[in-house]
């Protein structure tokens, strides 16, 4: 049984989000950024949090007319390897079938849980940007789930 539920992102969220973001990310979003994108209406953020309202992890997406953008998926390290953000993709994943052309994401190729999870739910690699991200130095991994046509396994 799961000891979490995905609601979406709120104020009482933003603290632990931004040190989720110092952890995981070399480039992270501050507290303030965060809390923008609670007034965005291209924004939708969820938060996988436990009963007692910890943060364990969240998963951020801009949506542009058809298009949508994955931002960050993000797991407290004590708790990855649970599913939880094989749930967080597929709340969005869910929302594009129902709602959008394709989906969109940059990943660092040495990420290769990340780049897993995201062939799993049906993303393919599209192109690469050289030297994107900082500290280290590395090149993306453009991965795109495309929506519309059904294919033989229903997606």
């Amino acid at each position: 049984m799961k000891n979490y539920k995905l609601v979406p992102m709120d104020r009482s969220h933003i603290k632990e989000i931004a040190q989720l973001e110092r952890e995981c990310f070399s480039d992270p979003w501050s507290e303030a950024s965060l809390e923008e994108e609670l007034y965005n209406p291209l924004a939708s953020f969820i938060v996988a949090q436990r009963p007692d309202g910890a943060v364990l992890g969240y998963a951020g997406l801009h949506a542009v007319m058809d298009e949508g953008y994955i931002d960050n998926i993000a797991v407290r390290e004590d708790y990855r390897g649970q599913g939880i953000a094989d749930d967080l993709l597929d709340v969005f994943v869910r929302f594009g079938q129902a709602h959008l052309a394709f989906l969109t994401l940059e990943v660092r190729p040495s990420n290769q849980a990340a780049i897993q999870l995201y062939y799993k739910h049906g993303f393919a690699q599209v192109g690469r940007r050289k030297d994107y991200y900082k500290q280290p130095k590395e090149d993306a991994i453009i991965m795109t789930l495309e929506f519309g046509e059904e294919t033989e396994d229903g997606r």
